[in-house]
């Protein structure tokens, strides 16, 4: 069964320029398309998932990374349960497009 919806973000740092977010995702989630007003950088700590962007598809997986370019869509499937960081400007936010 796929369970659609967003995925849990909680602030674990707000600096002077930038914030850290913790993402969760359960097994099986499809997180819907998506952007961050300012690019970001993802750091997976555990599980794996499949990012969707501009027609590429990218495996990640434990160590990971990706930078992500301000308003670039894109939307996750997650495979194993999904721990990851978020990394991006204290001004930034997220759009989710439903």
């Amino acid at each position: 069964m796929v369970i659609s919806n967003r995925p849990e973000l909680t602030h674990l740092e707000v600096g002077d320029s930038l914030k850290i977010l913790q993402i969760n995702a359960l097994a099986g989630t499809e997180m819907p398309l998506h952007h961050s007003t300012k690019e970001a950088v993802i750091v997976v700590q555990e599980g794996e998932a499949f990012l969707n962007a501009e027609g590429k598809e990218y495996f990640l997986e434990k160590g990971s990374t990706l930078l992500i370019p301000a308003n670039m869509e894109h939307s996750l499937k997650i495979l194993e349960n999904f721990k990851a960081v978020a990394i991006m400007a204290k001004d930034s936010t997220i759009h989710f497009n439903i």
